[in-house]
């Protein structure tokens, strides 16, 4: 969860985000799978893309299929919906 400010009319209100992708299972797949973050970066994944999934940030459907790719599996074995 993320807490942001916003500005309405030159007043701030803070608002929190809340995020329904959850990228748990990529964790956990790539646990079961022996796969590294650095085997990930040493096969074309960046390291801000890595950062952003840690983080819970939005990544591409083509870092999705770039992922599966990588490590053999489906786009359910990456992220949820929660």
């Amino acid at each position: 969860m993320e807490i942001f400010t916003i500005s309405y009319n030159g007043t701030k209100k803070s608002e929190e985000l809340i995020r329904i992708i959850s990228y748990r299972p990529l964790w956990e797949t790539m646990q079961q799978k022996g796969i590294t973050q650095y085997y990930l970066l040493k096969s074309g994944i960046d390291n801000k893309t890595l950062d952003n999934l840690k983080k819970g940030k939005n990544v591409t459907l083509l870092t999705i299929e770039k992922l599966c790719n990588i490590i053999g599996c489906s786009p359910n074995d990456i992220f949820e919906f929660k």
